[in-house]
């Protein structure tokens, strides 16, 4: 039995594979939250990730009132920022700007249930999800694909159920690995959990807004980033 659905949490990633950002309110445009993953890391052959780069999971992100992305607490394009990313990526890390669609790995939104999280144990920032549902039991995530959630004047579509990797692994505070946390998600979720989402209709969010889950037709216009091989291009490279 479904109970009254919320938005319980509200996330954004200024700077990819970086923490994020716990926001009470959120911008919904028809690239994603506002300002979220619009800088990266790169190094000479294309991106760096939290796949590869664990100790990058643990560096702070947030947005200055500017809407200007920092980390640990400077400017994502000061010569601070770009030494605190290569301490944890390598020497040839560095910052880029970057509003392409590809810096999404498969969709602008993601979207987890409370239900799945309190199953799967461990804390959901390991989920990195945009948006936190309350009121979903677990199994509900895999209904869900092929319906839309409607919140105040924005629409969401659902498009699957996000297979998840290594980045589930990595506690974001201490940058320690727990491989169980993996298992686990392949043991009881099949290796998939919180769902792949965008935005059809934009609007504002705030946490505590109810939701709605309506039938929909619509379908993206592009799915995939780097995770499924869209060609990433740097002319330094």
């Amino acid at each position: 039995m479904v109970e009254e659905v919320r938005v319980a949490q509200l996330w954004r990633y200024p700077v990819k594979s970086l923490k994020g950002e716990r926001l009470n309110s959120a911008i919904l445009t028809l690239d994603g939250v506002e300002g979220d993953r619009i800088v990266h890391v790169a190094g000479r052959r294309g991106p760096l990730t939290g796949r590869t780069r664990h100790g990058l999971l643990t560096l702070p992100a947030l947005t200055d009132p500017d809407g200007v992305p920092t980390v640990q607490g400077h400017r994502w394009d000061s010569p601070e920022a770009a030494e605190a990313v290569r301490e944890q990526a390598g020497q040839d890390a560095r910052l880029v700007a970057d509003v392409t669609p590809e810096r999404f790995d498969i969709l602008n939104l993601l979207v987890a249930t409370d239900g799945a999280v309190e199953h799967l144990g461990h804390d959901v920032r390991r989920l990195r999800p945009n948006i936190v549902l309350s009121g979903l039991p677990a199994e509900m995530e895999a209904r869900l694909p092929g319906q839309a959630l409607a919140v105040g004047e924005a629409l969401i579509g659902v498009h699957s159920v996000r297979q998840r990797c290594i980045v589930t692994t990595i506690d974001p505070d201490s940058g320690e690995q727990d491989l169980e946390v993996l298992r686990r998600i392949q043991d009881v979720f099949g290796g998939q959990i919180a769902l792949n989402s965008w935005v059809i209709s934009p609007g504002e969010v705030h946490v505590g807004d109810a939701v709605r889950i309506v039938s929909s037709r619509e379908s993206p216009t592009r799915v995939g980033g780097w995770v499924v091989g869209a060609p990433y291009e740097d002319e330094s490279a």
